[in-house]
């Protein structure tokens, strides 16, 4: 994850944050819709980017190494017993 995937994630939860506390959102399916549209707002605010550069934003890196996140290394697929 780099920059600008990390600024576009936290607008989008920033504006589900917005919404939910703003209407006041009760239940599951009110805040999903906030959730949504919050989501929303940060996909055409990176598709509008990307139109104006001329290329994608997303990319494959971590933005944080798995130690600097704290992390240990990848789990191994273990099998059980049978």
């Amino acid at each position: 994850m780099d920059d600008f995937e990390l600024i576009f994630t936290m607008l989008g939860e920033r504006s589900t944050t917005e919404l939910h506390t703003t209407k006041n959102s009760k239940g599951l399916s009110e805040i999903a819709d906030d959730a949504r549209t919050g989501g929303n707002v940060a996909a055409v605010a990176r598709k509008e980017l990307e139109k104006q550069i001329g290329r994608s934003v997303v990319s494959k890196q971590n933005y944080l190494s798995r130690r600097q996140a704290g992390l240990k290394k990848p789990r191994s697929k273990k099998l059980l017993d049978k």
